[in-house]
Formats: C-alpha cells, structure tokens, sequence
C-alpha cells in the first residue's frame, strides 16, 4: 500500500448471488482527502462502504484501509475510524449521554468536552431517552458517536439526511474544527452540501466507478455540451443523452476530440448536481 494513501481498493468484486453489487472496481484515497461518494439507489455504494469497514467479504480483490486488511482489523486500527450508517443503530433505552459515555470505554482516546460541547450546541438533552427522541436526534447521537473517538478516518453514509439545512452545514462544519489530519468519505444524496466540502469526487454506477478525481480537476474537465445528433464512441465520451431534439453529451475535455464537433458549439463546466443528472441519466 502507498503509505499516502488511507484507503486502496484492487480488483474489487462483490456478488450477492449471481448479481455483482460491485464489479472489478479500484480506487485510491489519499491520507486528508474529503471524499463524495456519489451515485443512484442500489449502484454500490453501501457495499463499498461495507467492504471497507469489513462487514462484508469481497468475491475477489484486495482492500487496504489504514495500511490494514479490513478483514483482520486491528484494535488499534478499529479505534481509529467513526462509522455513521444510513439508519442509526443505537442502544434506545439508555439515555443520550449514559449511550456515549458507554461507548467511550470502548476507546482510548475520546474527547468528552468537545462530544460534551457539541451536545449543547445541537440541543441534545443529555438524560433523554434515545427512544423518546425524534429520527434526526438519533441521528446526531450517531454523528457523536462517530466523532468522538477523534477519528483519523471517517465514513459517512448518509449522515445527514434527517437532518435540517442549517444542521446539516453545522455538522459540515463540525468535521474539521479540531484541525485534525482526517480523512473523510461521505456518501450523500445532498449534493450541494458534499460540494462545499469535498476534495475528491467518487461516481459509482451499477456496480463500477465511472469518475474518480480531485474535485477541482473534475469541475474543470468534466463539461457538457449540446448537440444535434449523438456522437459516435469516442476517447473522453463519457455520457450522451437525447431530450427534447437536442443531445446532451458529457466529455473529459483533457481526452476529448474538439474538432469532433461544430467550432459554434459551447462547452460549459457544470455543478455537482448538474454533474450527476447528466452522467445518471
């Protein structure tokens, strides 16, 4: 493994049943990298997820998270990473600060004041019954569980969705306040929010990555382009799509053939959600 490197993924396959949920993907994720994790319901991403965590078994592949196989995981290396999942999974019938002073103990690092502080700053009362409280509540129990072992690596999915606009950008902002060397992967359908976060852009459909970059690179070489006829395969094509008597194609325009279009045609850089449309669709 590349020591620059927290995450690495070779050859990557994971099958349930005769279906590949992920197929023959690779990935690199460099140490300090703030990672989208971007595509539509059911294209892999969990899975993704899960085979880092180690919760799942690849068919074929490897796997290095923190210079580790996460099959066999360390306790050190366990102690290392902060788990959000789509559904929070907690203890309902102990109480909000009873829940995370119990799972300090399974640390050995956690930072009490700042979870402490953080809990006031979100409105969470500390001797509430998980069980009493609403989904987004529960859903930031979960977020402090996951911060609060100071974690070098941290995996979101779906963290926020059940939470309001100015919760979710405080949360955001919550990620790199204590100046740490972190890396984070989100995955989210809240695009506008990964967007004012994120360094590096993973697209995943149907089971393969289709874009891996550093955000910056992307939003500057991904561009559309509307056409009156499709065109042919080409080197940089990376979607086309046709609407309303006009194509739509997605180019790489570091790959991209400019002569293989009229000269009056405009290519414009797009946002993350006009990224996503256009390549999904």
């Amino acid at each position: 493994m590349n020591e620059a490197n927290a995450i690495e993924v070779r050859g990557l396959t994971l099958a349930y049943g005769k279906k590949n949920a992920l197929d023959n993907i690779s990935l690199s994720i460099p140490k300090g990298a703030v990672v989208g994790l971007v595509g539509p319901n059911g294209a892999g991403k969990t899975s993704l997820i899960h085979c880092l965590l180690g919760a799942v078994v690849p068919k074929e592949g490897s796997i290095a998270v923190l210079e580790e196989d996460p099959a066999a995981f360390s306790d050190a290396a366990r102690a290392r990473i902060g788990y959000v999942a789509q559904t929070p999974d907690l203890l309902e019938w102990m109480k909000a600060k009873q829940y995370l002073d119990y799972i300090s103990a399974f640390y050995p690092h956690w930072d009490h004041s700042r979870i402490s502080a953080l809990m006031a700053k979100w409105g969470i009362d500390p001797k509430q019954k998980i069980s009493d409280m609403s989904l987004g509540q529960k859903q930031k129990i979960a977020l402090l569980q996951a911060l609060g072992n100071c974690p070098t690596l941290l995996i979101l999915d779906e963290p926020v969705a059940s939470l309001d606009p100015i919760m979710r950008r405080d949360f955001m902002r919550s990620l790199f306040e204590d100046d740490a060397q972190r890396t984070v992967v989100i995955s989210s359908h809240l695009l506008s929010d990964l967007e004012r976060i994120i360094t590096h852009l993973v697209l995943v459909k149907e089971g393969t990555i289709l874009i891996s970059e550093e955000w910056d690179v992307a939003v500057e070489s991904l561009q559309k382009v509307r056409l009156p006829e499709a065109l042919l395969p080409q080197k940089g094509l990376i979607a086309q799509r046709y609407q309303n008597g006009q194509v739509t194609a997605v180019v790489d325009v570091r790959k991209f053939d400019r002569n293989s279009i009229a000269q009056s045609a405009t290519l414009t850089t797009m946002n993350l959600d006009e990224i996503f449309v256009e390549v999904m669709s």
